[in-house]
């Protein structure tokens, strides 16, 4: 996956973590953070579609979350667990544009450096049952 694609997700889970840990809204904080953040045409398209699709689509991606990890409340897990699943489970679930086994890595990738020694596990089981229950059978 592209460099500006990985970095476009990131920016978004930057925006989300702040949104979920502050009361900014998050048109105007993802403004500022593309105006800071260096990301070109295709990043920046990419990260204002993630953050749209995310906030329309927050309630029913955390209920995925809840079915799919019962043990974990989504309202207990960190910020940034909580929203790494969010975009996946929204590009999974709720749009065509990413290929859900691309998203899956793409978010097993970022939880590596953003989460704990073992996010990336979780983060993998979690989206691989969500795909199983969602994305329908070629």
């Amino acid at each position: 996956m592209s460099g500006a694609r990985r970095k476009a997700r990131i920016l978004a889970l930057q925006v989300l973590y702040e949104v979920d840990s502050s009361s900014h809204e998050w048109q105007p904080t993802l403004e500022r953070a593309i105006e800071e953040g260096n990301l070109g045409k295709e990043g920046e398209g990419l990260a204002r579609l993630i953050l749209a699709d995310v906030m329309a689509h927050r309630d029913e991606a955390d209920e995925l979350i809840a079915t799919h990890a019962p043990q974990h409340p989504v309202t207990q897990l960190s910020a940034v667990d909580r929203n790494i699943l969010r975009i996946a489970i929204c590009e999974i679930s709720f749009n065509n544009r990413t290929p859900p086994k691309v998203a899956i890595n793409e978010a097993v990738e970022i939880a590596k450096v953003f989460g704990s020694d073992t996010l990336h596990r979780f983060v993998n089981g979690v989206l691989g049952s969500v795909m199983a229950a969602t994305v329908p059978k070629a």
